[in-house]
């Protein structure tokens, strides 16, 4: 007999026996060992009630359930947080009132919003930086995000010396591109976490690369003198 043979068999032989204990109930109530290797149990009225074991399945599969209910709650959650906190951070940076001030907002915004390290603003030469901004070498965004990358999401050493005497500090980082002016100035946003999972390869960039727009548009509102 082939395997499909002796399942349609298997079937055919469970669906008897469960014709037999429906036709014949007396034979299930009287087996109480049986009974018990159900997960079932009489009740004082001789009614088949739910026993410790088919209860203990239905508390794990309700335990489950409320695991991933409140896996799902804290992500939407947490999510909601940080669109909220990158809309306030958006307000902060629209009321730069120049370039340095731009860069200390974005400093203060990394640590005081979301818990950061440190928030920087590069820009490569060998043409003016403005001031509280970090002077980066022609090339330099290249080596460290990847000449046909937009952003880094993770950790990266070559990246360390942008954080300066806090680099020590950062064990992960998210770093965005910018392009400021006309003709286009290569310039770049990085936060960094002191948390190793703070910023991750699998974690998306996009609210990151929202506020990179934001500080894009701004800069581009006085010349660097």
């Amino acid at each position: 007999m082939d395997m499909a043979g002796a399942a349609a068999q298997r079937m055919n032989q469970a669906e008897e026996v469960k014709a037999f204990l429906a036709a014949n109930p007396e034979i299930l109530k009287s087996d109480p060992e049986l009974l018990g290797h159900l997960g079932l149990r009489l009740d004082a009225a001789n009614v088949v009630d739910f026993g410790p074991a088919a209860l203990a399945r239905v508390h794990a599969a309700h335990q489950r359930e409320f695991s991933v209910r409140r896996e799902l709650e804290e992500t939407a959650q947490a999510n909601f947080s940080a669109q909220a906190q990158t809309h306030g951070a958006v307000v902060d940076l629209l009321e730069a009132r120049n370039h340095s001030d731009l860069a200390r907002r974005i400093d203060e915004l990394a640590q005081l919003r979301f818990g950061l390290v440190a928030g920087i603003a590069g820009l490569e030469g060998p043409e003016r930086v403005p001031a509280g901004w970090r002077v980066m070498a022609p090339g330099q965004i290249d080596l460290i995000v990847g000449a046909q990358r937009l952003a880094l999401m993770g950790f990266e050493p070559t990246a360390l010396g942008l954080f300066g005497e806090r680099a020590g500090e950062v064990q992960s980082m998210a770093i965005i591109r910018m392009a400021i002016w006309e003709p286009a100035r290569q310039g770049l946003l990085a936060f960094g976490s002191s948390d190793p999972d703070g910023f991750t390869a699998d974690m998306g960039a996009e609210l990151v690369a929202f506020l990179a727009r934001v500080v894009e548009r701004t800069a581009e509102r006085w010349p660097v003198l």
